[in-house]
C-alpha cells in the first residue's frame, strides 16, 4: 500500500502524504503504480465533466473536465511535455537537449506544443457524444500511463541521480511489479463500449516505441520530462484512434 500512496503523493497534489510518511525509496517505484493514479485522475475528470455537461454545454464541461486533471496533477506532466518539446526541438546534440529540458523558462516550442496539445485533445474529444468521450477518458488515462510507464524497462535514465529534477531515478520494473503495471492499465479499457474501440489501443503502443526510439537516439535514455511527455503525446494518439473508430 505504501508503494501505491507513495505513486499518489508523486503524481498528484491532493494531501495524500498526510495518510502516512513514506521513505524515499518507494519513490523510485513510483512509474509501476502510475496506471493505478490514473484511476483517480480520469475519475475525478470524468465526474466533472458528466455533472457539468447536465447544465453547461458539452464543450465548457470538457474544459473543466480538462481543468480538474491539471488542478490534481498540478499541470505535473504538461509541464515535461513543455520541456520536451523545447528540447528536442531546439536542442542539436545530447547535452545541448539535457540542458534545455532542465531550464525552468519555457521556449518558443515548448508554448507552441502546449497550444497544439491542447487544442487536439479539446477537439479530438469534443467530436464525440459526452458518454463515449467520458468511457475514452476513463480507459485513456491510466492505459497510456502504464504503457509511457514501460520506458523505464527499455530506456536507462540520461541524467545522474543528483541531476534529476526530483532528486529520484526509477527503478526498473521486477516481474511482479510489470504484472501490477499491466493489469492496471488494461483493466480500464473494459469502460470502452464495444470490443472494436479496443484497436485504439494500437496508436498509444506504436506512439510510445517511436518517441522512446527517438529518445535513445537524441539523448541515448529517458529524464522525468520524457515520461510526462510520452504520456500525454499517448493519450493523445489513443483519443485520435478512438475518433477514427467512431467516425469509420
Amino acid at each position: 500500500m505504501l508503494r501505491i500512496l507513495a505513486a499518489l503523493i508523486f503524481f498528484t497534489r491532493l494531501p495524500f502524504w498526510r495518510l502516512a510518511e513514506v521513505s524515499g525509496e518507494y519513490f523510485k517505484k513510483v512509474v509501476s503504480y502510475w496506471a493505478i493514479t490514473g484511476w483517480l485522475t480520469a475519475g475525478l475528470s470524468v465526474l466533472a465533466f458528466y455533472a457539468a455537461s447536465l447544465v453547461l454545454p458539452a464543450g465548457v464541461a470538457l474544459l473543466l473536465a480538462m481543468a480538474t486533471r491539471l488542478l490534481v496533477t498540478g499541470c505535473l506532466h504538461e509541464d515535461g511535455l513543455a520541456d520536451f518539446f523545447d528540447g528536442f526541438g531546439g536542442g542539436t546534440g545530447r547535452e545541448r537537449i539535457l540542458a534545455i529540458m532542465k531550464d525552468s523558462h519555457i521556449g518558443s516550442y515548448g508554448v507552441i506544443g502546449l497550444i497544439l496539445y491542447f487544442g487536439l485533445y479539446y477537439m479530438l474529444l469534443s467530436g464525440l457524444p459526452v458518454s463515449l468521450a467520458g468511457c475514452a477518458i476513463l480507459a485513456g488515462d491510466p492505459f497510456c500511463k502504464g504503457v509511457a510507464g514501460m520506458i523505464i524497462n527499455r530506456l536507462p535514465y540520461a541524467r545522474k541521480e543528483e541531476e534529476s529534477k526530483s532528486k529520484t531515478v526509477y527503478s526498473r520494473m521486477t516481474a511482479q511489479e510489470y504484472l501490477i503495471c499491466a493489469v492496471s492499465s488494461l483493466l480500464p479499457l473494459f469502460w470502452l463500449p464495444t470490443a472494436t474501440y479496443l484497436c485504439a489501443a494500437i496508436f498509444p503502443v506504436a506512439t510510445w516505441f517511436l518517441l522512446t526510439s527517438l529518445m535513445k537516439k537524441k539523448i541515448g535514455g529517458y529524464t522525468g520530462d520524457c515520461c510526462g511527455a510520452l504520456f500525454l503525446l499517448c493519450e493523445l494518439s489513443f483519443y485520435l484512434g478512438i475518433v477514427v473508430i467512431y467516425t469509420i
